[in-house]
């Protein structure tokens, strides 16, 4: 097992030295503690790990089998640590093959540095091999223009210990974010004499605050309130302000509802925790926020999925709801609901600001008749007792909700879920009682397929003491499965669980719901019947240590065995296909336009896309 954490020997001195470009990257890496740089090595890229190898024992590099992989580890490994890794890439393909990733996690706003490799300064625009050049020399960065915070293609090697602080300066400051670096060949190869930055020395070492006449204001309309809403967003957690979160609901007696990024931002067995919001979501959380008459929101973008594509009383109601709306970019403030207060800040500084502007001794809490907080509790029981039928069921095949509670049963509050796109994505959301922030892993607004099985591996790399399950349907997993050979050869613990139904059945509901049909959604022979890989064989040949299970019964004794191996592990269960108790519970609303040709949903959609506040 690799361990994260080691001592590193960083240089402190400012005595200039002979470094190629490579080592020069290769050097900050050490500065700014970075333990692994991830990718695939190509021609491209072979100055950068040439020069790996002569500082292994402080940066490793680490092989997947594909270079969207690359990125997803190091952004799993990020979401988990706070710490942001190397991806890199040859040019040509393997550059491209990292669209996906960059894109989750800027949609995301999780940290990546990219390295791709890039053609020689002195040969752009002649067409060598793998180079795109119809349009502009060395072209690129502009492929992936659209999802990063920035981009950078040196042209002289002496450049790069400027660009490497900048390069890291924007991936971290305010919203995180990936970043490119489009490193010439010639440039990792050439050396000259350089002073590298100290990273302490050119970084913010706090977040900002907000204006304190906007904290004052805020607090009156909380002060004020009747029936306040905390809506915790991922900014939460990426700001590490769980517990001034916490803080703040128990002084104002306010619930808490989550985002699907903001899972795990309040321990959810608290009793102001009212779960999540949004399309598939809980229906304490959206009955609770769309009756709210102030709602606080904290790192919150409001996406259509948290807010039931805006209409009105589904999830929110703003207005008449008051927004006092927190985040660290501007551009997010007032974007998809008018605020009454917007405070632009880190969110530990806001909410420590707003903790301190709420005297103890006038709470809004201390001056209810606790009416509300009776309320909340009921809300609660009345989701929990709709969680049961499914979760609680006997029926044959299981339901992949009695699937996900009976795979949690056979881990401990620390254990780390991670989740792609599909069924298991919402049924975690719904399900799955998170207690700690980072334990909730899942590729959110951009809801990748194939990111679970990579995504794992990188947090488990972050938390090597920690249980780390990779949940995903059998179609996520089938999208990035040759990562199982990364998991074998690293020897990371990671369990990886398929949900085994045969399809994309997250999909066929959609398309039931919507149009009344399927179509192109079940893994079919030629002969019409279903086909599912033997996954268990699949495991073993990867060198797993691999069950199948198909009774609720064994679930958690397999995720126990598994866990127990210490070894990369997999688990099949086979889950129910039918669309009556396949997925999660949809309890908000998702605009999703219908043709004309089906009049009686089509009636359906208009009448609530009528009611959506955005237009």
């Amino acid at each position: 097992m690799i361990e994260a954490e080691r001592p590193l020997n960083v240089a402190a001195d400012r005595t200039p030295r002979r470094l190629s470009g490579a080592q020069m990257l290769v050097e900050y890496l050490v500065r700014q503690r970075v333990p692994y740089a991830v990718g695939i090595p190509g021609h491209g890229s072979w100055a950068l790990t040439d020069a790996l190898l002569d500082r292994a024992d402080e940066v490793r590099t680490l092989q997947v089998m594909h270079e969207q992989s690359a990125v997803h580890l190091a952004d799993g490994y990020y979401r988990v640590s706070g710490r942001p890794l190397l991806a890199f890439t040859s040019i040509g393909p393997g550059a491209t093959n990292t669209v996906i990733g960059m894109a989750t996690a800027y949609v995301d706003s999780t940290a990546v540095l990219l390295m791709t490799g890039s053609v020689h300064t002195y040969m752009r625009g002649h067409g060598v091999l793998q180079e795109l050049e119809r349009r502009h020399a060395a072209d690129f960065p502009r492929v992936l223009e659209p999802v990063v915070k920035e981009w950078f293609q040196p042209s002289r090697v002496d450049e790069l210990p400027f660009v490497l602080h900048r390069a890291w300066n924007q991936m971290l400051s305010g919203r995180p974010g990936p970043v490119h670096l489009d490193l010439p060949m010639d440039v990792q190869a050439d050396s000259a004499e350089v002073v590298l930055p100290m990273p302490a020395e050119r970084e913010a070492s706090r977040g900002p605050r907000p204006a304190a006449d906007d904290v004052e204001r805020a607090a009156r309309l909380l002060r004020g309130a009747r029936r306040p809403v905390i809506v915790a967003g991922g900014g939460v957690i990426t700001a590490d302000a769980s517990h001034e979160l916490t803080q703040l609901a128990e002084h104002l007696g306010a619930p808490v509802v989550t985002t699907w990024m903001g899972k795990g931002a309040i321990d959810e067995t608290h009793e102001l925790a009212a779960q999540t919001i949004g399309d598939t979501a809980s229906t304490c959380g959206n009955e609770l926020a769309a009756s709210a008459d102030v709602v606080l929101a904290v790192g919150c973008r409001f996406t259509d999925w948290s807010a039931s594509s805006y209409r009105r009383g589904v999830t929110f109601a703003i207005p008449p709801a008051g927004l006092i709306q927190v985040d660290i970019d501007p551009r997010e403030i007032g974007k998809n609901y008018p605020v009454e207060v917007g405070l632009l800040g880190d969110a530990k500084e806001a909410l420590r600001d707003l903790v301190r502007a709420l005297d103890p001794g006038d709470s809004a809490a201390t001056d209810r008749d606790g009416a509300y907080a009776r309320e909340i509790q009921e809300r609660k029981r009345a989701w929990e007792g709709q969680l049961e039928l499914k979760s609680g069921s006997r029926a044959s095949p299981m339901t992949m909700a009695r699937a996900v509670r009976e795979i949690q049963r056979g881990t401990s509050d620390e254990a780390i879920v991670v989740t792609g796109a599909g069924l298991p994505q919402g049924l975690v959301k719904q399900r799955w009682v998170t207690r700690r922030p980072r334990t909730h892993i899942t590729s959110g607004g951009f809801s990748t397929m194939g990111f679970t099985v990579p995504a794992a591996i990188g947090a488990q790399l972050a938390a090597p003491g920690r249980p780390v399950l990779a949940l995903s349907g059998d179609g996520d997993f089938l999208q990035s499965m040759q990562e199982l050979a990364t998991a074998a050869m690293l020897d990371v613990p990671v369990c990886f669980v398929v949900l085994d139904n045969s399809g994309w059945i997250s999909i066929k509901g959609g398309q039931q719901a919507a149009f009344g049909r399927t179509a192109a959604t079940d893994f079919v022979r030629s002969d019409g019947s279903l086909y599912s890989p033997d996954y268990r064989q699949i495991g073993e040949a990867f060198g797993l240590s691999s069950q199948h299970v198909t009774s609720p019964e064994e679930v958690c004794p397999a995720v126990q065995r598994a866990l127990g191996s210490g070894r990369p592990s997999l688990v099949a269960i086979d889950v129910a296909r039918d669309l009556d108790v396949a997925g999660p519970d949809k309890t908000g609303w998702w605009d999703v336009p219908v043709p004309e040709y089906h009049p009686e949903q089509r009636q359906r959609y208009l009448e609530g896309r009528a009611e959506e506040q955005h237009q």
